[in-house]
C-alpha cells in the first residue's frame, strides 16, 4: 500500500515505520505524502488507540532528502512547498489527533526527523541515538515543525545553538535537555514502545485526545508557524546559498557560499 512506508494496526496500535534505509530514511516528497495518508488514516481510523513511530534499521531519519532537492533543479521552491506541505499537514494531523503518538527513535535523527520525534506526545530513545538539525550545514533553514516544539521542550537558547551550530547531541544529553523522555539499551526500546502503545491504547482515548488539543492551543499557532517555516525552506532552498549548500554536501566538497 505504501512504498516509503510501513503501516501495520494491532491490537490497536499502529505501528508506522519509516522504511527507505539505503537512503537514511530521509523524507522524500513520496514520504511527505504517505505521513500524511497515514496520518489520516491513523485519525480516522477509531480502531486506532495509540501509534508508534519509528524507523528502519540503524537511522531514525536523516532529514529532508538532498538528492530529491538537487535533482529538482529550477523547480526547487516548488518541490520544497510541495514536500512541506504534505509533510507539515501529516504533523498537524499527528498533534491533534486522539491517538497518543510514540516515538520510538531507533538511532540517527537530524533535520526533519527532529521535528518528527518534537511532535510526538511521548518520545524513547535508543542509546546509540545521535540528534542533530542540520540545516544551516547546508544553508537551509529549519521546518518540520522544530521551530515550534523545540524552543518550548528545550529553551530558545538551546534551540539557537543547536540550529546555528548543528551540535550533535547524544541520547543521553537528549533526555538531559527534555528532547526525549526515556532513553533505552538499543535491544530494549522497540518492546518498550510497543509496551507503552498497549498501556495507552487500553486507555481512555477521547481524553487523551483532549488533554493534546489544550497542550497544543496553550503552546500557540502550531499552524501559522508550520505555514512560516515552508516559505522560508522553500525560498531558502532556491536561493544561491541554498544550492550551493546542498550541492557541496552532496559531492562532499566545502561550500563556496556567495557574499554580498
Amino acid at each position: 500500500m505504501y512504498s516509503t512506508l510501513g503501516m501495520e494496526v494491532r491490537e490497536g496500535v499502529a505501528m508506522v515505520t519509516l522504511n527507505r534505509p539505503d537512503v537514511m530514511n530521509s523524507l522524500s516528497l513520496a514520504m511527505g505524502k504517505e505521513l500524511l495518508q497515514v496520518a489520516l488514516s491513523c485519525e480516522s481510523d477509531r480502531s486506532v488507540r495509540a501509534v508508534v513511530l519509528t524507523g528502519t534499521g540503524k537511522i531514525f531519519c536523516a532529514g529532508g532528502d538532498l538528492r530529491g532537492m538537487l535533482d529538482s533543479g529550477d523547480q526547487l521552491q516548488h518541490f520544497l512547498h510541495e514536500l512541506t506541505t504534505h509533510l507539515h499537514a501529516a504533523i498537524s494531523v499527528f498533534t491533534r489527533m486522539d491517538a497518543p503518538l510514540i516515538a520510538a527513535v531507533n538511532g540517527t535523527t537530524a533535520g526533519a526527523g527532529v521535528g518528527l520525534l518534537a511532535m510526538a506526545d511521548v518520545a524513547l530513545a535508543a542509546q546509540s541515538a545521535r540528534f542533530t538539525l542540520a540545516y544551516t550545514g547546508v544553508a537551509l533553514t529549519p521546518d518540520g515543525s522544530t521551530t515550534f516544539f523545540l524552543p518550548r521542550l528545550i529553551g530558545l537558547k538551546r534551540t539557537a545553538e543547536l540550529m546555528l551550530t548543528n551540535r550533535v547531541l547524544s541520547a543521553e544529553e537528549a533526555l538531559q535537555w527534555g528532547l526525549v523522555n526515556q532513553v533505552l539499551p538499543d535491544a530494549e526500546l522497540a518492546a518498550a514502545a510497543a509496551a507503552l502503545a498497549q498501556k495507552l491504547a487500553a486507555g481512555p482515548t477521547g481524553a487523551f485526545g483532549g488533554v493534546k488539543r489544550l497542550l497544543a492551543a496553550s503552546a500557540g499557532q502550531l499552524e501559522s508557524q508550520l505555514a512560516l517555516e515552508a516559505r522560508t525552506i522553500a525560498h531558502q532552498g532556491a536561493s544561491a546559498e541554498g544550492r550551493e549548500g546542498v550541492a557541496a554536501f552532496m559531492a562532499k566538497r566545502k561550500p563556496q557560499y556567495p557574499r554580498g
